[in-house]
């Protein structure tokens, strides 16, 4: 097979710190040799993360077998997944805020016409429903577990305790028609086709502020793995979990 030298467009401040936690965990585990340093296990998982290379691919790359490169990616994603904020910790960067945008999104998935929880009627598609929170300049602060993607973004919000939170801590949101009825810390344009003027100048600028939420969808999508993920459903909060922690270690 033929190999050819590639990049990943990261940092190394990510390297590092992903370094740097890898080899704590594997003094906690008393490690004592690997396949791969610790620096090329944090290189192998950041290319499937970053790039979505496949774990034949990574293989062949890193002269590795599949299986060591499945431990290897595992063990990485479970170390990162520990780290991430729980919404209760995310709240103390979000009451220092002036507002969040709340929004959610759909990480596509290969599931089969059978699979009905996991189909979005939105999206016309299977994946996972996930609900973002960001500052008012766009960027990432917060991502929830994953649900099935037939989930609404209003019950998603409500079960993750999103509303009550921000109701709680008196934080002022901005979200989309699809939280219509959340309450009073989420606000939302008017519904309707004949609106009167000034409820049609109040949605354009609802919907300026509201678009800048996009950028954490992007910064989300950026991660390549996650725009198709083929991997068991029940691993793809612990994925979107790591995502965040490397983002917010390269920031």
């Amino acid at each position: 097979m033929l190999a050819y030298p590639s990049s990943i467009d990261l940092s190394g401040r990510t390297l590092r710190y992903l370094t740097t936690r890898l080899r704590a965990r594997q003094r906690e585990i008393g490690t004592r040799w690997r396949r791969l340093p610790v620096g090329r296990q944090a290189l192998l998982a950041l290319a499937h993360l970053r790039c979505g290379d496949t774990y034949a691919r990574l293989a062949t790359g890193f002269d590795i077998g599949v299986a060591t490169v499945y431990r290897y990616i595992r063990e990485v994603i479970d170390v990162l997944a520990a780290l991430a904020p729980t919404l209760t910790e995310a709240m103390k960067t979000i009451r220092t805020k002036a507002f969040v945008i709340l929004d959610g999104t759909l990480l596509p998935i290969d599931r089969i016409a059978a699979d009905t929880p996991y189909y979005s009627g939105k999206h016309k598609r299977h994946g996972m429903n996930v609900q973002v929170l960001t500052d008012p300049f766009g960027r990432l602060l917060w991502a929830s577990p994953a649900l099935p993607g037939s989930t609404h973004d209003l019950t998603a919000a409500r079960r993750h305790g999103i509303i009550g939170a921000l109701a709680e801590a008196d934080v002022k949101c901005w979200a989309d028609k699809a939280y219509q009825g959340a309450g009073r810390p989420v606000r939302v344009p008017f519904r309707g086709l004949r609106l009167k003027r000034w409820k049609r100048r109040h949605n354009r600028t609802h919907a300026k502020i509201r678009c800048l939420g996009e950028q954490a969808m992007a910064t989300l999508k950026g991660w390549r793995l996650l725009r198709k993920l083929r991997c068991s459903t029940n691993r793809i909060t612990d994925i979107l979990k790591a995502v965040v922690v490397l983002h917010h270690a390269s920031t």
